[in-house]
């Protein structure tokens, strides 16, 4: 881990774009000592969605902010299929984070047979008004959205631009029904198995404002070329 991150930092200098990177909780120290005073952000990929008690293996809110984390990854697919958490756990967990005062980056996004059953905005929508109920419209004053295609993690499939495209406006739509102003200014990343050769048509389109990158982030070569094609 500690590679990685010095050889991404290495790289960092000639990017125009603002770069996060999210370790396990096992790997937050090395990367943490690796990027010192780099201007790479540091973010956790989970949390507990209690504050305190005792709960125990879990890591609340308050420790990632203590440890200098600024941000951290909640209600990706992987914790919504395999570990059972509901739009309800993923909003207590967003409202965790921001009380802590870091930045969520909420994940959304439909499986192949919710699209396919052309239900897309009414999942995403739900997976939205969730935390909306909870957060209150001016939560998404400090907020970061991840559209996720279930379908495209991981299988090598990716939506196209277009398809994207439509996912992340009509996301931006949602959100200005709470708080228009918010939603100008709301960064929503595209996460669905970009890669160097796919992210600079992706990151072309209106209302996608960078990637959140799962298996090309692990070779630092191709995880930086992403982050050129975002400058």
């Amino acid at each position: 881990m500690a590679a990685l991150a010095a050889d991404v930092v290495s790289g960092s200098a000639a990017l125009g774009c603002d770069v996060l990177v999210c370790p396990t909780y096992v790997h937050l120290s090395d990367a943490l000592s690796v990027i010192g005073n780099s201007p790479i952000h540091l973010g956790a990929q989970n949390c507990s969605v209690d504050a305190s008690g005792a709960f125990t293996g879990e890591v609340s809110a308050d420790m990632l902010s203590e440890f200098g984390c600024e941000y951290v990854i909640v209600g990706h697919s992987e914790r919504r299929a395999l570990y059972g958490e509901t739009s309800e756990v993923v909003a207590e967990k967003c409202f965790a984070v921001q009380q802590a005062s870091m930045t969520p980056i909420l994940c959304v996004g439909e499986t192949l047979e919710e699209r396919e059953a052309d239900r897309v905005e009414a999942v995403i929508g739900e997976q939205i008004d969730v935390v909306s109920a909870r957060i209150g419209a001016r939560g998404y004053e400090n907020m970061v959205i991840a559209y996720e295609p279930v379908w495209a993690i991981g299988t090598g499939k990716t939506a196209s631009p277009a398809e994207a495209q439509a996912v992340h406006a009509m996301i931006r739509a949602r959100v200005a029904k709470q708080n228009e102003a918010a939603a100008g200014r709301l960064q929503i990343l595209y996460g669905g198995s970009v890669k160097p050769d796919n992210a600079a048509e992706l990151f072309s389109q209106s209302d996608i404002d960078g990637g959140l990158i799962g298996g090309a982030a692990l070779d630092a070569k191709a995880f930086l070329s992403i982050c050129q094609s975002a400058g």
